[in-house]
């Protein structure tokens, strides 16, 4: 009889991930060599893919409690905000999308309340679980963030809890379902609707107005991961429907080490910040890009 997994063991993700489809520790044998070639062919079409099943059947029933326990520490925010977490801009018309604002009310539970125990913390710090998604997305390596909130998430929506049209602040994305809500809560996306090299504000406008002919919609299950590149691709959550919150892990990585998020949206969205973002208030920051957030 195979011995169970040491809970605190970072490099093992047997039992944490269905390893027989999913072989992250071994992508240089033929079966992950060809698990990394499906990605970024789906990657390359519309700049997000699903793995359903990420986790085996067994280990579900665990990863919904360990999100269910910790979502009473989500901190609420509502907001009116536009797809740039900007103000809007008076020059502009009001149809223009920097002035077209919606409703965003969610929770998040920030990476320091998440134990070194739990399953979706020894995903995000296991070394094959990183080469994989780094794999994925074309890059050397990958970095976990160094900012003590947002490095790993959970997102909780409640009953009329909803994410509008938004960008991240961040390459790519990846993120797992652990919880459904009973309704609503559908993740739409228009992908690659904007680059490094321009906004794309009319096809942004046109989206916004109801224009559906670029979109589209993911119905994710607990237990799915998600790789989505998240810059480029306006997206949003619906309202959730129901008594059943939605919740969702956020595994956050860099291209580079040290990555710290924005003082005032760790304010925003934890509803404090880590000494890390205090002196970055004195410091300043600049961001790689010069995308509008």
């Amino acid at each position: 009889m195979q011995s169970a997994a040491d809970p605190n063991d970072a490099t093992c993700l047997e039992g944490l991930v269905d390893l027989a489809r999913y072989p992250l520790e071994d992508l240089d044998g033929a079966a992950g060599r060809a698990l990394v070639e499906r990605c970024r062919r789906q990657l390359a079409v519309d700049g997000c893919v699903v793995l359903e099943h990420f986790v085996p059947e067994r280990t579900l029933a665990r990863l919904e409690r360990e999100t269910e326990r910790l979502s009473p520490e989500a901190h609420y925010n509502q907001t009116e905000t536009n797809p740039y977490n900007s103000a809007a801009d008076p020059a502009k018309p009001a149809s223009h999308p920097v002035n077209r604002f919606d409703d965003r009310t969610n929770g998040f539970v920030a990476g320091d309340c998440i134990g070194d125990d739990t399953i979706i913390r020894r995903v995000y710090r296991n070394a094959d679980f990183q080469r994989f998604i780094a794999t994925v997305v074309g890059m050397e390596e990958i970095h976990p963030y160094a900012d003590p909130l947002a490095d790993l998430v959970i997102n909780v929506l409640r009953e009329g809890c909803q994410h509008p049209w938004h960008y991240d602040t961040n390459e790519f994305i990846v993120t797992m379902m652990t919880r459904q809500s009973h309704g609503g809560g559908r993740f739409e996306y228009a992908p690659g609707i904007r680059s490094p090299e321009g906004e794309n504000f009319e096809g942004v406008e046109e989206v916004i107005d109801g224009d559906r002919s670029r979109l589209k919609s993911l119905d994710l299950q607990p237990g799915d991961l998600q790789i989505f590149f998240g810059r480029y691709s306006l997206h949003r959550v619906t309202p959730v429907e129901g008594d059943k919150e939605r919740h969702t892990v956020i595994f956050a990585y860099a291209k580079e080490p040290g990555f710290i998020g924005r003082p005032e949206r760790a304010q925003r969205i934890f509803g404090r910040m880590a000494p890390v973002h205090e002196r970055l208030l004195e410091e300043g920051m600049q961001r790689s890009d010069a995308l509008a957030d």
